[in-house]
């Protein structure tokens, strides 16, 4: 019996109203709008149900993906002939005591930020732009603009396979520039998380959020799908920079682009594949490191 029937059969028995799609367009999920198909994708609602559902997957010999919003994956063309869990339906969203918010992993950063402002509450709006949600935010310590989430996160719960689900302090979860305890484990599963703010004035709030939001737009080439910062900063340098002085800005493979509005960025111009993005990042790598004797790291996580 393949890995997947022993899976729907599991399912059916135990977890009947678990949504499973077969076959599903991981494309649908990635921001880059990229990717072949997933040949079980399941969408947990509550943490219990998610627990349940990685002790299935266990039991089938199954090592699932792990999927938030998807905004900074590039998954394979040819697809995962996996079981990939997406937490996005994990949402509730609540106060928590006197300057705290405890988050699900699925709720997106731009509305944590917006529930934080509603409340008063300061110190998440350099998240308001970012396309991203507290789960993956958790894992790669997201920041933007001077903020990072090591500065505002309390604890985060998490799943651990095989061990259950812990509660861990921030202090505890190694956070650092675009990783944490978690991107060493990658099977483990953010369920929550809990931040820790100040209080603030709403309308200050409200105005630095929009301030942000209009750099972003500004500088940034959201009208194309892409991952964001395709590298990672290196130590002294930015990548934006590097790149552009290497002469790449608008290089194309495919219909993969070096965004001619920000370096950073590789953008989806239409039909682009993994494969085109995969050759144009390499492509930067080596002229960069040619020139500048820079080695960029990929910041996008590529899933195959």
């Amino acid at each position: 019996m393949l890995w997947y029937e022993s899976f729907d059969r599991l399912v059916r028995r135990e977890l009947p109203e678990l949504c499973v799609l077969a076959d599903e367009s991981l494309a649908k999920y990635s921001s880059f709008r990229i990717g072949g198909c997933a040949r079980r994708m399941a969408f947990p609602t509550s943490e219990e149900q998610t627990v349940h559902l990685v002790d299935l997957a266990r039991r089938c010999d199954i090592r699932p993906v792990v999927l938030g919003s998807g905004t900074n994956v590039l998954f394979a063309d040819e697809g995962l002939d996996r079981l990939v869990i997406c937490t996005r339906e994990l949402r509730h969203l609540a106060s928590y005591g006197e300057n705290g918010i405890a988050a699900g992993a699925g709720v997106p950063l731009a509305q944590l930020a917006v529930f934080a402002q509603q409340h008063a509450l300061s110190g998440l709006e350099f998240a308001h732009g970012i396309p991203g949600s507290v789960g993956g935010a958790v894992c790669m310590n997201a920041g933007a603009y001077g903020g990072e989430i090591k500065d505002v996160l309390a604890e985060a719960t998490l799943l651990f396979p095989g061990e259950g689900v812990r509660h861990v302090d921030a202090a505890d979860l190694q956070l650092g520039y675009r990783r944490s305890l978690i991107t060493d484990l990658p099977e483990a599963i953010v369920l929550s998380a809990v931040f820790t703010l100040e209080q603030g004035d709403k309308a200050a709030i409200r105005e630095r959020m929009t301030e942000l939001m209009e750099r972003r737009k500004t500088s940034q080439p959201l009208e194309y799908p892409s991952a964001g910062s395709t590298f990672k900063r290196p130590a002294g340098y930015y990548a934006g920079p590097l790149i552009e002085q290497a002469g790449l800005k608008g290089l194309c493979v495919g219909g993969a682009q070096v965004s001619e509005k920000h370096a950073g960025f590789i953008v989806n111009r239409g039909g682009a594949t993994c494969r085109d993005v995969l050759e144009l990042m390499e492509r930067v790598r080596q002229t960069v490191q040619e020139q500048s004797g820079v080695m960029l790291e990929p910041e996008v996580k590529v899933i195959r």
